[in-house]
């Protein structure tokens, strides 16, 4: 007999309290336990539900090897400082908002005056859009959390304004911001968005990602992918875009840091063309080659930008669009509807060439655009400009060839501006007069209502 039996022959009968001496980790240590483990759970299942915040707290850090959390099938773009779990930690006080972000969130909160003139211009007894529905199950009730959690801040949002502003995507709204202590731009998706443009906006940031970094192209910093406002971070180019940068060189300022010399448009013109030998190297064509889709750093340095049109039609296999306001740029093929090809992007480089020695005029300006495949079928090209020299005129014409297979490649192009930027003069280029933006839109194709953002 074992010590518990005897233990428990010598409890008298009816002696409760021997029995549970006896009994004692069966009817009392298991059911605390048990009792405990259940109280423990559930106080975490309720501070999950309502104080997401503390169980962040609690919960040890994942290495940079956990897997992400996916959004509607598109995980934050990898290889890149995601901030997926975090929002935009805005210029407040104490707290930012996350989740379902009011109406007023961004006007109030990021001034949405940026480039959106649909908003900004609606009256404020307009009925509000329908309310923004993440893919994601948000919380009940949007939650203010401490700002001092976020990693990372942006600090100081303002709006982002330009020369002009002309655009015609109206789910985007455009900041400058500071993140760890750089300028950078972001490109917020506003609550008014549906599922296709959050699926695009998210699939942009990817596709930039699987391109890689390149030194003239904008570096993408980063993405908040899985609460709202959805954002992508981008380093700013403090000169914004080449053709308003081209525009502040035609004033006639002693304290205006815009001096375009033919030195610095061969200079720019390498960077520019080295950024699209990148694209062509991996299959990538750009079809959007001109001034407005250049950026300029603060130090002059020229990146390549306007990648959308090249995700839009990798991404859904759709060709370009016949919008009047790039036929002015469009190499002659593609005006009769063929395939573009790397020499398509050549005619337009050449294209961007007398945007830069022009300080911006308009290309063909006395060519409407319906005439514009004839005057190029009879043989006639772009005047010469004042400001061309011979050598940057030639370049000109060599780009600008009927024939694709007579422009020059992209390594004979590079081969040629090296060469032109050593014996090119330093001169400042100089134009007569401030550009009529008006003018300018019809000069250019737009026509009276046409929009477009460098963003």
């Amino acid at each position: 007999m074992s010590s518990v039996s005897d233990a428990e022959h010598g409890c008298k009968h009816g002696d409760t309290i021997c029995e549970i001496r006896v009994y004692e980790q069966e009817v009392i240590v298991v059911p605390i336990f048990l009792l405990a483990s259940f109280l423990v759970t559930l106080v975490f299942i309720l501070l999950l539900r309502y104080c997401p915040e503390r169980v962040d707290r609690i919960r040890p850090h994942t290495s940079k090897s956990t897997p992400r959390r996916v959004l509607h099938g598109i995980d934050a773009p990898p290889g890149i400082n995601v901030l997926e779990h975090e929002s935009i930690a805005l210029d407040m006080p104490n707290t930012y908002s996350t989740f379902q972000p009011p109406r007023n969130y961004i006007t109030k909160t990021i001034s949405t005056g940026v480039s959106n003139p649909a908003l900004k211009s609606s009256p404020p007894t307009s009925p509000p859009p329908q309310p923004y529905v993440p893919s994601f199950t948000p919380v009940v009730q949007p939650r203010e959390l401490p700002r001092q959690r976020l990693p990372e801040s942006f600090n100081l949002v303002s709006p982002l304004t330009g020369t002009f502003s002309l655009r015609s995507d109206t789910s985007l709204s455009l900041c400058r911001a500071r993140m760890e202590n750089r300028n950078v731009v972001l490109r917020v998706l506003n609550d008014s968005a549906d599922a296709t443009e959050r699926h695009n906006f998210l699939g942009f940031a990817s596709f930039l990602t699987q391109l890689g970094p390149h030194p003239f192209l904008p570096e993408l910093l980063g993405v908040v992918s899985l609460r709202a406002p959805l954002v992508t971070v981008v380093e700013e180019l403090e000169n914004r875009d080449l053709l308003s940068f081209l525009w502040q060189c035609r004033q006639d300022r002693v304290d205006s840091p815009c001096e375009m010399t033919e030195r610095r448009i061969f200079t720019m013109a390498n960077q520019v063309a080295s950024a699209l030998e990148f694209l062509h190297k991996k299959d990538v064509l750009h079809g959007n080659i001109r001034a407005r889709s250049v950026l300029v750093s603060k130090e002059f340095t020229a990146k390549l930008w306007g990648l959308h049109g090249v995700y839009t039609r990798k991404n859904t296999g759709a060709t370009q669009k016949d919008n009047p306001s790039m036929k002015k740029w469009q190499a002659p093929e593609l005006l009769v509807k063929r395939p573009a090809s790397q020499s398509s992007d050549i005619w337009s480089f050449g294209i961007l060439l007398y945007e830069m020695a022009s300080l911006g005029d308009a290309p063909f300006a006395e060519i409407p655009v319906n005439e514009l495949l004839q005057f190029h079928q009879r043989g006639k090209s772009l005047k010469k400009h004042p400001n061309c020299s011979n050598a940057l005129n030639a370049l000109i014409k060599a780009c600008c060839q009927w024939k694709d297979q007579d422009r020059p490649s992209l390594a004979e192009l590079s081969r040629k501006l090296v060469s032109g930027e050593k014996s090119a003069p330093d001169k400042v280029l100089k134009a007569s007069g401030k550009i009529n933006i008006e003018q300018y839109l019809q000069e250019a194709g737009y026509g009276e209502t046409s929009n477009y953002t460098v963003f």
